[in-house]
């Protein structure tokens, strides 16, 4: 799968990252939901990562939010049907 490389600006500093595309919808989604920007929405994850000792890189934290993301709406799917 290629990864899809996007320009952000976070914190008021320009930074690139590569991710593969479903992360990126699952991001690109998320914020939507929650009528930010998706460099506010990656701002955030930021500097939650940063708290973390030792701290992910970015890439990696945005793929382990999406990858969160993803599995508890697949959980409550789930739930649903049952």
């Amino acid at each position: 799968m290629t990864s899809v490389k996007r320009s952000l600006s976070i914190k008021g500093h320009r930074t690139s990252v590569a991710l593969e595309a479903p992360f990126w919808r699952i991001l690109d989604d998320v914020a939507a939901r929650r009528a930010i920007s998706l460099p506010a929405l990656v701002s955030e994850i930021d500097q939650s990562r940063l708290r973390r000792e030792p701290a992910p890189g970015l890439a990696s934290a945005l793929r382990v939010f999406a990858l969160e993301v993803a599995t508890r709406e697949a959980d409550r799917r789930g739930a649903q049907s049952d």
